[in-house]
């Protein structure tokens, strides 16, 4: 029931640098650039990203991408660390969540926790 979801970044450069790279891997895209603001989807902007305007500190978000297979997951997790990112955990089976769950877990340039998932059976 998701349309969209945006994230405030305090560095917007690396950021989009960081999801450009890993959001191909899941057939994402940049949709729209308005430069203080991007968007991101297939055919249309469910991730927006943007310069940091209210509040103060950092305030960490979990944002879960749907990868159509396991392979996806790798390369989405492949990606983000040749980005630079942190690695939370190596893509696997989290049967505490379901026995199809398969994620993997990193932390994009602001410190969030992202992760691509694939709900399917191997």
């Amino acid at each position: 029931m998701l349309d969209h979801i945006s994230m405030q970044c305090a560095d917007l450069g690396a950021s989009a640098r960081f999801y450009d790279a890993v959001l191909g891997t899941l057939g994402g895209r940049r949709v729209f650039d308005f430069g203080q603001t991007i968007g991101y989807g297939r055919d249309f902007p469910t991730f927006w990203i943007g310069e940091q305007s209210t509040g103060e500190g950092f305030r960490e978000s979990h944002v879960a991408f749907t990868a159509e297979s396991r392979v996806a997951v790798h390369a989405f997790f492949d990606a983000a660390v040749a980005a630079g990112a942190e690695v939370l955990h190596e893509p696997r089976v989290w049967p505490e969540y379901h026995e199809h769950y398969y994620g993997g877990f990193v932390r994009d340039p602001e410190g969030n926790n992202i992760e691509a998932v694939c709900h399917q059976p191997t």
